[in-house]
């Protein structure tokens, strides 16, 4: 038996790995400018986090949710504190398709209605309920088409009063800047309207944080640049610094009952103490406000170079060119030790490091793409 090939991958297999570097089997070292799928927020291998894993390990690893949890209640408290949602409930899941999942049934079930409303181009997971809100139809089997939604373009406010018209729509669904699909920031406009429409027509709005959560954009949530207070708030990716973990951020209007969501391993004793030590550490190195810092110094730089826009904030850029960027990619790989990411548009590169991220680090980065865009041109 062999594993599944999950994506093409690079034939690079890595062994180890500190802050914003990881290490070959060859011994070649690389700034991760991706942090494997915008998961690694707090840098890799960090000491306490580490330390406290291992202690956690060590004592109980796991029991189910079936037993009181001081760490999950210790979790839910900080996070409550750095996201300043501190009324809201916190339901611990394993992964981000999950958070969605259960956001959709908790809309559903709340409002008692099936169908739902997504932006075009939109990702949020390959689960039977996720991927019918996913704008991707190359990966839906026919069993994700069983449930209704609607796709609007982005910014377009007119179709989405359309189809919540029907006061037939359980949610809309948003991503706090669209990742995938090329990272598109969605304006604060355009989520306040979003947000008041959800409430004339009785739908419930739903943020998809997973990928923009966690301090990645400056602040703890991206869609708190709107100044918007969504019903329900999914989260996963940073959270646990590579330790799976996901959730949903539960608004105290909504009131799901005991038995309604379940989980076995979701909020379990190893990765609460993990997911707590990630929130401790973006406090005390004061991680959001350098992602904006490293951020706004990209962005800067990134603009003054010839034929590419970026888009986003913080450490969530996307950096589009006039040409597919296969080739540059793999440049700044093989010849930079850098890994990038890519998106569903083949002009984009994604960039994605862990929001400890260095000044010196972010000026090599960008020494490097000079030269590789030199060489690519």
């Amino acid at each position: 038996m062999i594993p599944f090939e999950v994506y093409s991958r690079q034939p690079i297999t890595l062994v180890k790995a500190k802050g914003c570097y990881v290490w070959d089997d060859q011994g070649n070292r690389y700034l991760d400018m991706y942090g494997g799928h915008a998961v690694i927020s707090i840098g890799h291998t960090h000491p306490e986090y580490c330390q406290a894993i291992a202690r956690q390990v060590a004592t109980l690893g796991f029991y189910s949710n079936s037993v009181q949890s001081p760490l999950q209640e210790a979790m839910a408290r900080k996070l409550g504190e750095l996201s300043g949602y501190e009324d809201y409930r916190l339901f611990m899941v394993n992964s981000g398709a999950e958070a969605i999942e259960n956001a959709l049934k908790i809309a559903s079930f709340t409002t008692g209605k099936k169908q739902f409303v997504a932006l075009a181009s939109s990702f949020h997971g390959r689960t039977s309920l996720a991927l019918g809100v996913t704008d991707n139809p190359k990966l839906k089997a026919a069993a994700n088409r069983v449930h209704e939604c609607t796709f609007v373009e982005i910014e377009d406010v007119a179709a989405l009063e359309k189809a919540l018209s029907t006061r037939a729509i359980a949610a809309v669904v948003v991503e706090g800047i669209q990742g995938i699909a090329g990272i598109y920031v969605p304006s604060k406009q355009y989520l306040q309207a979003v947000q008041d429409l959800c409430k004339t027509y009785g739908a419930l709005l739903i943020i998809d944080e997973i990928q923009s959560g966690y301090g990645r954009t400056g602040k703890f949530f991206a869609h708190q640049f709107a100044g918007i207070r969504p019903d329900l708030i999914t989260i996963a990716k940073g959270m646990g610094n590579g330790l799976p973990m996901g959730g949903v951020l539960i608004n105290p209007a909504i009131k799901p009952g005991a038995g309604m969501l379940g989980t076995t391993f979701g909020g379990n004793h190893l990765a609460c103490a993990a997911g707590l030590t990630v929130l401790k550490v973006i406090e005390a190195e004061n991680l959001m406000e350098n992602a904006t810092k490293t951020g706004n110094y990209l962005i800067a730089a990134i603009n003054k170079l010839p034929a590419v826009e970026v888009r986003g904030r913080g450490l969530m850029l996307g950096l589009e060119f006039n040409f597919p960027i296969k080739d540059l990619r793999q440049r700044l790989l093989n010849e930079c030790q850098i890994f990038t990411g890519v998106a569903a548009n083949p002009q984009v590169l994604r960039v994605l490091p862990p929001l400890s991220l260095t000044m010196a680090q972010a000026r090599y980065f960008i020494e490097a793409l000079q030269s590789s865009l030199a060489k690519t041109n």
